[in-house]
């Protein structure tokens, strides 16, 4: 019998990418959603789907192992705005009251150990489909130019110092200040804020936090972020290698190329 395979699914392609590549392995898929989160197309990709509403975390962790699932991934975004308005049920309240912080990481790390106490094994998504994951290098035809790698290299450490205190992922940068810092809004609304405030020649850096759990919650970019990007005439973009999912990459990089839009995925010790 086939390995049931649980996906805790948010918005966007990437929990039906999953489903799409566990399936080629074998497993069985087995999707949670949740209600004003989940696109409704990710339910077709499922062999058996549950929608629940945000902070349903018992129905959740009944549903996987009434379904017979060991391994359990996270994948797909969850709007944070969307996320204040839910209500906890007694094990997601108990969870939450225990915290000591709030922050993404805070919460991931006390989800991720609340349901492996019941046997259920979280398991990095970017594994079950690790042609996500970004390669090192300019990815583009364009490399950034002096003024812009100059920027990257004022900006990485400052972006990498933000994740430590579980901020956000994404910093914008032009001319050695910083224009925008990701919180609450999203990467999309802190691009659009930083270009309005650094106008055209932008430079976007997005990193994992120092000490996450990659379990969870990587970076990701996409043929929507390039859009923003040469919407707002970005100069550049900076991500990590390996640890950044890159979605439709392909139709991404053309995009960038056709708008020279210089793209470069960086070491952990880059400098």
């Amino acid at each position: 019998m086939a390995e049931n395979i649980g996906i805790i699914a948010g918005g966007g392609q990437f929990p039906r990418l999953i489903a799409q590549d566990a399936r080629a392995a074998g497993l069985g898929v087995v999707i949670c959603g949740f209600s004003g989160h989940t696109d409704a197309a990710t339910a077709e990709a499922a062999d058996v789907y549950e929608q629940l509403h945000l902070g349903q975390l018992n129905r959740m962790v009944n549903f996987f192992k009434e379904n017979k699932v060991t391994r359990v991934c996270m994948a797909g975004a969850i709007s944070k705005p969307k996320a204040l308005d839910f209500r906890p049920d007694w094990r997601a309240a108990k969870l939450l009251f225990s915290l000591k912080k709030k922050g993404d990481d805070s919460l991931l790390r006390g989800i991720i150990a609340d349901i492996e106490k019941d046997g259920l094994r979280i398991v990095a998504s970017a594994d079950l489909a690790p042609g996500l994951r970004s390669p090192a290098g300019t990815l583009t035809r364009r490399q950034p130019g002096e003024a812009e790698w100059k920027d990257i290299r004022y900006g990485w450490p400052i972006a990498r110092a933000m994740g430590a205190f579980d901020i956000g992922q994404c910093l914008v940068v032009r001319e050695g200040m910083v224009m925008a810092v990701e919180c609450l809004e999203g990467t999309d609304a802190a691009l659009k804020r930083g270009a309005e405030l650094g106008g055209e020649g932008c430079v976007a850096i997005k990193m994992v936090k120092p000490g996450q759990d990659e379990r969870v919650d990587l970076p990701s970019v996409g043929l929507t972020t390039i859009r923003n990007l040469v919407e707002k005439k970005y100069a550049a973009l900076a991500i990590q290698a390996g640890k950044t999912l890159f979605f439709d990459r392909e139709e991404a990089l053309r995009l960038a190329d056709e708008n020279g839009l210089a793209i470069v995925a960086l070491p952990d010790d880059f400098e």
